[in-house]
């Protein structure tokens, strides 16, 4: 979401690094180019002026002035102040002494809350917790039910009260508090009514609410795609109800990022989470050190190595090492590689974690056409055993018979075999550079198989 930012600010320490040295004139120009792209991707403007104070007085210290390398000094200050303004560290959850701990969900319909209370309920639960879920909407047709579905398909807890109960929020809640003591469930997590706007029946309820549950957190979701509305919720839920922290959610949609750095210091409470997809699974803490990297064209490689961790399995990814060293690498273990890599969530997003630097720049402006994988694993499903280890034998006849078998053309099937031969290249050389101390290849002279856009 922070692609058009990304660029702009590149531009401008482009332009800043072809400079001979640092002058008030230039670091003027570069300020003012700054504070039109923080703009237009929606940040707010109490926020962009004190970024813009901050970065002009460090950068035209006489320390930065006189650096051998003063483009780069001024990246270092920018980075710094983005994590400022984001937060100086990942703001964890908190949790109560003594179990269970009340974590009230708040913010305007149609935000995303319900969806986020159970990403975040199965976050919990893969973390060491024990949620159980209640709803205490009883406005919006068919909330309580939509939670219910959710937690069936978490195969995780849900209060679902009793007939008496179901149009009285107070109710709900006494109950689901309950209901986790009873069950010896150590977090309870309140998914609150919303509104299309604030009212003051809203936030009465939702203070009620809090003074009966006394919850450790309370976290409002906001939608990233509403931009600088979200961060006005954000303030006015904060006067009147005290929010503990944000999750922002739609934050791989195209939503220019401007909440993502405006919100925590017009409120003053920090990201908590951040919502990147559809899935139970797109929930992730909220790094600011991170997000700054990524602003700054630098890439998001630690999040990269923990999807990576979380969803690999270290023995197949050993074994998978010595194939490619071995020239054993076969078209089953490329299709094990390709639903291994689908685990790891869409791959648009993941190439937008790598650096924009170096060997890396060819990845930023490739199209990912996921239905390509989809042919391609059906494709080689359609193989023999024989076929899958050993390529050579897949003469035309062999070829007619997997395109049939898979639903594709013969045509398709030749542009599997020339991707794989040339994935299997591609492989061996990352493996080479990465197992034997040599250099990375270039990517920019290396045809990409068509599922990444090469052509």
């Amino acid at each position: 979401m922070f692609d058009n930012l990304s660029d702009k600010l590149q531009r401008v320490f482009k332009n800043l690094r072809g400079e001979g040295k640092l002058t008030t004139e230039n670091m003027d120009t570069a300020l003012r180019e700054i504070r039109v792209a923080l703009l237009e991707a929606d940040v707010h403007f109490r926020v962009v002026k004190q970024l813009i104070e901050n970065i002009k007085q460090k950068a035209m210290g006489q320390e930065v002035l006189t650096s051998l390398s003063p483009g780069q000094q001024v990246v270092k200050i920018v980075h710094e102040e983005l994590v400022k303004i984001l937060g100086t560290h990942q703001a964890k959850l908190r949790f109560a002494n003594e179990p269970p701990t009340a974590i009230m969900i708040v913010g305007l319909q149609g935000s995303g809350k319900t969806t986020s209370t159970g990403k975040l309920a199965r976050y919990l639960s893969k973390n060491g917790h024990s949620p159980v879920m209640v709803s205490v909407d009883v406005y919006r047709p068919a909330a309580r039910k939509q939670l219910s579905v959710i937690a069936r398909e978490l195969k995780l807890p849900i209060y679902e009260g009793t007939p008496e109960q179901a149009s009285n929020p107070m109710e709900l809640a006494r109950g689901g508090r309950k209901e986790a003591v009873q069950t010896g469930r150590d977090t309870l997590l309140v998914d609150t009514a919303g509104r299309l706007h604030i009212d003051e029946e809203l936030m009465t309820e939702l203070q009620q609410l809090k003074e009966l549950l006394n919850p450790t957190e309370v976290l409002f979701v906001a939608d990233a795609m509403t931009g600088q509305d979200a961060v006005r919720s954000a303030e006015e839920f904060h006067k009147r109800l005290g929010i503990t922290g944000v999750i922002l959610t739609k934050m791989d949609g195209d939503a220019r990022g401007g909440a993502a750095l405006s919100i925590r210091t017009v409120t003053d409470q920090p990201l908590k989470f951040v919502g990147v997809g559809e899935k139970f699974d797109a929930l992730e803490p909220f790094h600011p050190d991170r997000v700054a990297n990524r602003i700054l064209g630098m890439g998001d490689v630690l999040s990269l190595i923990e999807k990576v961790e979380q969803n690999i399995d270290q023995k197949k990814a050993e074994e998978m090492q010595r194939k490619l060293i071995e020239n054993e690498f076969s078209l089953e273990d490329f299709r094990d590689q390709l639903r291994q890599l689908r685990k790891l969530g869409p791959l648009e997003s993941l190439l937008g974690m790598m650096p924009q630097v170096g060997p890396f720049k060819e990845l930023k402006n490739m199209k990912v056409d996921e239905n390509e994988i989809t042919r391609v694993v059906a494709i080689i499903d359609s193989m023999t055993l024989h076929e899958r280890h050993n390529h050579m034998i897949i003469n035309g006849a062999r070829r007619r018979r997997i395109a049939r078998g898979s639903g594709t053309s013969v045509q398709e099937v030749n542009q599997l075999l020339k991707q794989y031969a040339q994935a299997r290249k591609m492989m061996k050389s990352f493996s080479g550079g990465l197992l034997g101390g040599k250099k990375l290849p270039n990517l920019g002279n290396m045809k990409l198989p068509n599922m990444f856009g090469g052509r």
